[in-house]
């Protein structure tokens, strides 16, 4: 409560789980902070416990574990990569580093997802990758999107910055890809306030895999006593983590399962109780397909317009709750238009979509009154 007497509920509150602290001390207390120390082995261990995944490699972003993807797959300039326009800039960044074209496929107009009908259209005899975004931990249509991958040889990559805990037909997200990436930024699920992960689930990437993130040297394997000396073998750079924030993630990770149980129930809370006052006011609702077990990453609403976008912001801005849009547009942006290209047919939903959206606060610290005070104001919007 501010004191001025108004309730304020901020789009997002980092949680802290119940041993992050401890554990934080633990690691100064040993006097080793750098990456690859006790925490960073808890903490992966835990991760490929969640995500089935072969192998985890924590990162310093969920951006340098897709920088990682792009270098592993040995892109030179003029490849291209397939890619939603609707996504975070990191997703196409990662790719236009190494000189690929990021080539942006519209979204589905329900889950707002890559659209798995327009991407076939989009591949040429210079495509090397297909890459999906899990928007809001909603799983893509995986088996479309793998069978046209493998029909036309494509590597294919989930950017599962949204998706952990989520799963598809019974398959956890980032289990599908040869590669995955996930983010623990403080607006995540599981955070240490900035970090990240790639997942490997093609083995054959491993080795070259901990190279990369040890800025090219073979260092792991001098420390495992493979060989007497360790020297640069490949590109990279450093992307290994600090022990003291695997420490944090640790925690995290141990605490998942509590914490996704009081996200569910906020998600749920939004999807019941703004029900009838969306159908009245011709606002679309999260599209949960058949299939999908999403994480409650985010809630968001579609407005009929920009006008009215803006202006649901601003009324519940007035009512002390924070609400924000989301990601606009990547091809029509200027570093879209210098470094990527459209797919066929252009991105139209996206543009919509992007003027259309807000996502409501959700955390795993939002109180019952907190909520019912969103909820309210909320429903004391109606649209002109």
């Amino acid at each position: 409560m501010s004191t001025t007497g108004l309730r304020t509920v901020p789009f997002n509150r980092p949680h802290v789980s119940e041993s992050e602290l401890d554990y934080i001390a633990e690691v100064v207390r040993h006097g080793r902070s750098c990456g690859d120390g006790p925490f960073t082995h808890r903490a992966s261990e835990l991760l490929s416990k969640l995500t089935g995944s072969r192998q985890v490699l924590l990162t310093t972003s969920c951006t340098h574990a897709l920088e990682m993807s792009a270098i592993l797959l040995d892109l030179r300039p003029g490849d291209e990569v397939i890619m939603p326009s609707f996504t975070f800039m990191s997703t196409a960044n990662a790719y236009a580093l190494r000189g690929a074209v990021p080539v942006f496929v519209d979204c589905r107009p329900d889950t707002l997802n890559l659209d798995e009908r327009l991407v076939e259209a989009a591949i040429t005899d210079r495509t090397r990758a297909v890459v999906v975004v899990h928007y809001a931990g909603v799983g893509c249509a995986m088996e479309v999107i793998g069978e046209l991958a493998e029909e036309h040889g494509l590597a294919l990559i989930e950017d599962n910055a949204h998706g952990l805990g989520a799963a598809y037909r019974g398959r956890t997200l980032g289990s599908f890809g040869a590669m995955a990436a996930q983010s623990f930024h403080e607006t995540k699920n599981v955070q240490c306030g900035e970090g990240g992960a790639l997942l490997l689930n093609d083995p054959g990437l491993a080795e070259r895999a901990e190279i990369i993130r040890e800025k090219g040297t073979d260092r792991g394997r001098y420390f495992r006593g493979q060989v007497d000396k360790y020297r640069w073998v490949d590109i990279g750079s450093s992307y290994l983590p600090a022990d003291l924030l695997a420490a944090q993630l640790t925690s995290q990770l141990e605490s998942f399962g509590t914490t996704q149980l009081r996200r569910r129930v906020v998600w749920q809370a939004y999807h019941e109780g703004l029900a009838d006052w969306a159908a009245g006011n011709r606002i679309s609702q999260p599209v949960i397909p058949d299939g999908c077990d999403h994480p409650a990453h985010l809630y968001h609403l579609l407005l009929p317009d920009l006008a009215n976008r803006q202006a649901f912001i601003a009324h519940l801005a007035a009512r002390g709750v924070q609400a924000v849009f989301h990601y606009q547009p990547l091809h029509s942006a200027p570093a879209g238009l210098r470094y990527g290209r459209q797919a066929p047919g252009g991105c139209p939903v996206t543009e919509q979509v992007a003027d259309r959206l807000v996502r409501l606060p959700l955390f795993a610290d939002l109180g019952e009154d907190d909520l019912a005070h969103v909820i309210d104001a909320v429903r004391s919007y109606e649209v002109s």
